[in-house]
């Protein structure tokens, strides 16, 4: 039997991600706790409630879970409605709260990253247009400045906007997201100015803290073509170019190009410090001429594909390599702000784990500058439109109860954080039915 230990660099961040919304509870002055209200928008019938009680203080005990698990890292995100609860009031006492977050992260050798945005906007916002409203661009910049100023001092890594691709698709075209439509040129509209709120947001950051890294949690998806077909073909690179490429390469070139709105946007060259990337799977993409509505594309995973819990993600590290060759042409730092799976069972979740970091291990050692990982997420919280039917977590949560379960995937994750390596005990001892895969005779 092969053995071996694939090593990750000196300093390595190893942590967790999670978004104000999905664990703070009780968020009830934004958009998506007003779709919630709603009936049929969220599966079940759920609500995000008290969420994982963030807001109430369980924020500690879960920094000490990770503390505890050996991780040195967070990503998390603030809540726009909190700081800035109406568009002439500022709340100092929730920007208290995060202080206290980002202290008490620090107490626990936890290095913070904040995201600004992370899909969730304030009521009055949304009633504004939201993001498809170019006043918001200057309203973006005015809570950036706010935030980090009273932030600053405990925190460096700051994403400005997550996954700009995703909050698109899911609030203009599936109309699951706020603001719930299926107006394509509005959504496009709306990916444009965040290219433009994120620029604002980079050099106002910059001017308060000249020494901060600032990116973008970018989305990447997987087309893959499932025949060589020209019609094909062209469906697969028009997802392509319009779900991953429009908005990342505008931070590149100050172009964006998103076939049916193209624009000159020069302010956004060079705005970012690091790439941040999100990967969670790809998929099969074939031309159908009866799905219209899809760009008339029928996207599905392979045949025999290993599924996640719901069928939600098919476990594809190969996939993650291309996503991260993808993210490695801008040639910046990387982070990957989130990677994780849906499994309530625990089974999938240490298979996929370890072949996905076993595959970003690869490209570190192909000189990617890959900087941390942050797994989705630390507990089961509140998926957006999918309510709490999927778990993400390490830890199993009862929105109940708030009982917090401890699963395998936490000791295998806390085995990985502490020796900052993959080990053939850690494969041999959580997912024995990959070890072949990553130690091939």
């Amino acid at each position: 039997m092969a053995r071996a230990t694939y090593n990750f660099p000196a300093g390595f961040l190893w942590g967790s991600a999670t978004a104000a919304h999905q664990v703070e509870g009780n968020n009830t002055n934004n958009d998506w706790w007003a779709l919630e209200q709603e009936p049929g928008r969220i599966q079940d019938g759920d609500k995000s409630g008290k969420a994982c009680d963030w807001w109430g203080g369980r924020w500690r005990e879960d920094m000490d879970r990770a503390q505890d698990t050996w991780q040195n890292a967070h990503r998390f995100s603030v809540e726009w409605s909190r700081i800035q609860p109406e568009i002439d009031r500022w709340d100092e006492s929730a920007l208290d709260r995060y202080r206290a977050m980002l202290i008490g992260m620090r107490e626990r050798n936890i290095t913070p990253m904040i995201t600004l945005h992370h899909f969730s906007s304030p009521i009055w916002l949304a009633e504004m247009g939201g993001w498809a409203n170019e006043e918001i661009i200057p309203l973006f910049e005015a809570f950036t400045r706010r935030t980090v100023e009273a932030l600053k001092a405990h925190c460096q890594l700051w994403v400005t906007i997550n996954e700009p691709n995703v909050l698109m698709n899911g609030g203009y075209l599936e109309g699951v997201f706020p603001p719930a439509k299926k107006d394509f040129m509005t959504g496009l509209k709306a990916l444009a100015n965040m290219v433009r709120g994120h620029a604002a947001a980079y050099r106002a950051i910059h001017e308060i803290q000249p020494e901060a890294m600032v990116g973008v949690a970018h989305h990447w998806r997987g087309f893959k073509a499932a025949n060589r077909g020209p019609l094909t073909a062209f469906v697969t690179k028009l997802h392509h170019k319009v779900f991953n490429d429009s908005f990342a390469y505008a931070l590149k070139d100050g172009k964006f190009d998103a076939l049916k709105l193209k624009l000159d946007i020069p302010e956004a060259i060079g705005t970012q410090d690091f790439a941040g990337l999100n990967y969670y799977s790809r998929d099969l993409v074939k031309f159908d001429l009866t799905r219209s509505a899809d760009a008339f594309a029928r996207r599905y995973y392979p045949e025999g594909a290993d599924l996640s819990e719901t069928g939600f993600l098919a476990n594809d590290p190969e996939g993650f390599m291309e996503a991260i060759r993808w993210i490695n042409q801008f040639d910046l730092p990387i982070y990957i702000t989130e990677n994780g799976c849906d499994d309530g069972k625990d089974d999938f979740r240490r298979r996929y784990l370890l072949q996905h970091l076993h595959a970003m291990w690869k490209m570190i050692n192909h000189n990617i500058p890959i900087k941390g990982f942050f797994h989705w997420s630390l507990t089961d919280n509140f998926e957006w439109e999918r309510g709490w039917s999927q778990k993400f977590g390490l830890w199993g949560l009862d929105p109940e109860t708030q009982i917090r379960t401890r699963r395998k995937s936490v000791d295998m994750y806390a085995d990985i954080c502490r020796s900052n390596a993959i080990t053939s005990e850690i494969v041999e001892k959580y997912a024995p039915e990959v070890y072949n895969k990553l130690y091939p005779v």
